[in-house]
């Protein structure tokens, strides 16, 4: 990352778990001003499952390691607003049929907004985080880069920073590889160097998101039909809600000659619609809210990813008028679901484009039976 004058504040942010404990204290050996900062986002209460994070045991491990290193540590509450612009914009995106993507909402809302806000007003030079990606300085300023260790890239997840938080953003494991941040957690001593890594939607304690869903949006599990390609009803459902583009099990039919799939959603009309394999694949998606990392008002060849993992592919990115764009894939994708993203990459490079959230997939055409 690039140097900052030994003595400057930064603020770290600190989710309790190995890596960004790992990027305090490596700010701290480092010579810098730390201080740490911890956001409770949800009722600790209800966080009881192993693998979550941001609140309970977390911010108590947080606090060990602040002072472990011997730097100041707080605690602020985001709850509210963490429910009003995360949790409820994730309700909303299943009620109309789309499959959201939280964790970006979260960086994008709160931790890369509020927090370096709140980062700005302690003094700090700069904030920092332990997500795996670099931040390179090109040009024409600050980029994002992959992470060295492909395993652990989660650049997917911060395509809608934008270049101004860039400027003002940190990461100092994006150079590492995930074993090496263990081992220096070890070596360091800090307390959870053998912590698990958090897993999975760190509001949805159960497992189940569509109880969060049916609980901030008590109209979203509307009945309905289930139908297929030509709109014929085969089945009921109890809720799009419950369903994502993709998906095979679940669906309560049966005697088909082979697989069906879930093609797409249909919330105003409470149809899911199925339908065989073929039917999931897509080459053309249409993009919106945008986020761009590179200045681009033509088309140009690049990489994307629709889903955070899958490995890259060949594509024709057009932008469009506001904030939308639309994507040309060389080779047909499956399972293209509204409500996910579609980063942008170089081509045969770590550089990251831009991004932004996909609105609609253009099935391929299939074959009547």
């Amino acid at each position: 990352m690039t140097a900052l004058p030994k003595g400057t504040r930064i603020v770290a942010a600190m989710s309790g778990g190995v890596d960004s404990s790992v990027t305090a204290a490596l700010l701290k050996r480092e010579g810098y001003d730390v201080v740490g900062v911890t956001l409770q986002l949800y009722d600790a209460g209800a966080a009881k499952k192993k693998g979550a994070c941001c609140a309970g045991q977390d911010i108590y491990d947080a606090r060990r390691v602040a002072e472990s290193l011997g730097i100041a540590h707080y605690v602020l509450d985001y709850e509210q607003r963490f429910k009003d612009r995360v949790m409820a914009d994730f309700a909303s995106a299943y009620a109309r049929g789309e499959t959201p993507i939280p964790c970006v909402r979260c960086n994008e809302r709160v931790k890369f907004a509020d927090l370096m806000d709140t980062a700005r007003q302690l003094g700090a030079g700069a904030l920092a985080t332990g997500h795996y990606v670099q931040r390179i300085d090109g040009a024409n300023g600050p980029e994002l880069h992959r992470a060295v260790d492909d395993s652990r890239d989660q650049s997917y997840f911060l395509f809608a920073t934008t270049r101004a938080q860039l400027s003002y953003l940190r990461f100092p494991l994006g150079g590492m590889e995930k074993r090496e941040v263990r081992a220096l957690a070890s070596e360091l001593g800090l307390a959870v160097a053998a912590k698990p890594d958090s897993q999975d939607i760190c509001f949805v304690p159960d497992g189940k998101y569509s109880n969060i869903v049916e609980k901030l949006k008590p109209d979203a599990a509307r009945p309905g039909e289930i139908v297929d390609l030509h709109g014929n009803a085969v089945g009921r459902h109890d809720g799009v809600i419950h369903f994502t583009v993709g998906q095979r099990k679940g669906l309560g039919l049966s005697g088909n000659q082979e697989p069906v799939f879930v093609v797409a959603l249909d919330a105003a009309k409470a149809r899911v619609v199925v339908g065989p394999r073929e039917a999931l694949r897509t080459r053309s998606v249409m993009l919106r809210e945008v986020n761009w990392l590179i200045e681009a008002t033509a088309p140009f060849d690049c990489s994307v990813k629709v889903r955070s993992m899958r490995p890259p592919v060949a594509a024709r990115v057009t932008p469009l008028a506001g904030g939308a764009a639309m994507v040309e894939l060389q080779s047909p994708e499956e399972s293209v679901a509204p409500g996910q993203a579609c980063v942008f990459y170089q081509r045969d490079g770590t550089h990251v484009l831009g991004g932004g959230w996909i609105a609609r997939a253009e099935a391929q055409q299939v074959a009547a039976a």
